[in-house]
């Protein structure tokens, strides 16, 4: 393995990100918002199947506690 990178190479690199995340970002702008909900269901699907749903569960309590907190706090 190779020790440090030149300019050359960081400019390469920095160049090639760019252009994946402008590849990104179109095809985000172009995906129908039917495919983004397929892709959602699909996600939250393997939350399940992973076994992830109880510890998901559990979070979602701390969370929904931490935002009672913060509502009370700007309501005072």
């Amino acid at each position: 393995m190779k020790g440090r990178m030149t300019k050359s190479e960081a400019r390469d690199f920095k160049a090639r990100w760019a252009a994946v995340n402008l590849a990104e970002l179109r095809e985000l702008q172009t995906t129908s918002m039917e495919q983004k909900v397929r892709q959602l269901a699909a996600l939250m699907a393997s939350a399940e199947v992973l076994g992830w749903k109880e510890a998901l569960a559990s979070e979602e309590a701390e969370v929904r506690e931490r935002w009672n907190e913060l509502r009370k706090k700007y309501l005072e």
